[in-house]
């Protein structure tokens, strides 16, 4: 039994849920004992017979877990290659033209060609609507003014 649960273990930890090491080791401390068993109960030809039968089917299993085909099920395999804006590279520059879609109190959303951005002005109010251009970009920020 023992060398059946230590085989199960094993199995588990290199086809089902690889990367667990507790698991693994758990089924090769079962199968350890299980052979040590074998060896002190039933002496040395059946330990022999039971030690290189478990060696066999562990590296059975440990070779059908790694092949590339079933390492693909479990890995990650795709390649991300998207990106994030980098807010110290702006991408609206001082000059750029946009109409504002919000109020700007002095905080609001304008619309430069197709790109929404959160502005500020330097303290004015500018109602919806308003054709605006990019004074500066202060950090973080994209400070603009009214162009009526």
């Amino acid at each position: 039994m023992l060398l059946l649960f230590g085989l199960l273990f094993l199995a588990a930890e290199v086809v089902f849920i690889p990367g667990t090491t507790i698991v693994g080791l758990i089924g090769f401390a079962l199968l350890a004992a299980g052979v040590w068993f074998a060896y002190r109960d039933f002496g040395s030809a059946t330990g022999h017979i039971l030690l290189l039968s478990s060696l066999a089917v562990t590296g059975l299993m440990v070779y059908i877990g790694l092949k590339p085909k079933n390492m693909a099920r479990v890995a990650l395999t795709d390649v991300n290659n998207s990106h994030v804006r980098d807010a110290r590279l702006p991408d609206v520059q001082p000059g750029t033209m946009g109409r504002t879609l919000s109020a700007l109190r002095p905080a609001g959303t304008v619309l430069f060609e197709e790109n929404r951005r959160e502005v500020t002005t330097r303290g004015e109010f500018v109602p919806a609507g308003t054709e605006v251009r990019v004074l500066r970009i202060e950090q973080n920020r994209i400070v603009v003014e009214s162009v009526a």
